[in-house]
């Protein structure tokens, strides 16, 4: 690996191909650590990114609210 290469890494440049991670945590004796890449838990910034996308509650003002009482009765009537 080129020295150049090695500083990138170290400076968290993220144009380092992920060859280059794994030799220096293979290098380190800290291979365990390449199963953590692959772990959505450990992406808290993923998580975020997905949970905005996720539908929004929606809540109907009190004045407002269909009135559930009616909705039962008319399944019951059938």
């Amino acid at each position: 690996m080129a020295r150049a290469t090695l500083t990138k890494i170290e400076k968290g440049d993220p144009t380092v191909s992920i060859g280059g991670y794994a030799s220096v945590l293979f290098v380190l004796g800290m291979t365990h650590r390449l199963q953590d890449l692959a772990d959505g838990s450990q992406d808290v910034t993923g998580r975020e990114l997905a949970d905005e996308k996720l539908p929004k509650r929606i809540r109907w003002p009190r004045n407002q609210a269909p009135n559930q009482q009616n909705v039962s009765d008319s399944t019951d009537e059938q």
